[in-house]
């Protein structure tokens, strides 16, 4: 987020780790968008995508988060989420080298991408890149068997063949069960 400016007005005092700088016990001003700043995420955003605009990218007009632009015979596209980034492009390395240089942003995790959004990137052995949430699929059966001490059943994806959930007679969860099922959901 230090890319972008904070609208809040946010001050401290200095504590002991200032000494160096004899700025112990004055009060500071913060001027840059910081975690937990209820603004820093939209102020890096507008920072961000006024880039990709001088850039020549335009967002999708079905999805704002979603980028793109001509470049000879492709288009390039760059996928954003609050402050991750994923970019399909003829020369990443190049446009991560300028957002860097020209534009001062501080970036983690470059080259292919390999993990985005809590999913895992792979290729098929064909190399068709496909994504699956196999990190989030492993933290959400451990947070199951923490609460019921066994793994989960495993079910088809949607709905096995002729199953009728509008049948379930099954009986409603008691407070204790209904805290599990609430922490299962909070996991997604």
């Amino acid at each position: 987020y230090l890319e972008a400016y904070t609208a809040e007005k946010v001050t401290f005092i200095a504590g002991k780790e200032f000494a160096p700088w004899g700025l112990e016990g004055h009060t500071l001003v913060v001027r840059k968008a910081l975690y937990g700043l209820k603004t820093s995420g939209k102020l890096w955003n507008e920072r961000f995508s006024d880039v990709l605009r001088e850039e020549g990218f335009t967002p999708s007009k079905a999805e704002s988060s979603i980028w793109m632009r001509r470049n000879g015979d492709v288009y390039e596209y760059i996928a954003t989420y609050v402050d991750d980034v994923a970019v399909a492009m003829k020369d990443p390395a190049a446009f991560m080298t300028k957002l860097k240089e020209t534009y001062m942003f501080k970036l983690k995790g470059e080259g292919r991408i390999k993990f985005h959004l809590g999913c895992d990137f792979e290729r098929d052995p064909d190399g068709t890149l496909f994504f699956t949430p196999r990190k989030f699929i492993q933290k959400m059966n451990d947070t199951y068997k923490r609460l019921f001490g066994e793994l989960p059943k495993e079910y088809a994806s949607p709905l096995p063949k002729g199953d009728h959930p509008e049948l379930d007679d099954s009986e409603l969860l008691g407070p204790d069960e209904q805290s599990m099922y609430l922490s299962l959901i909070g996991s997604l």
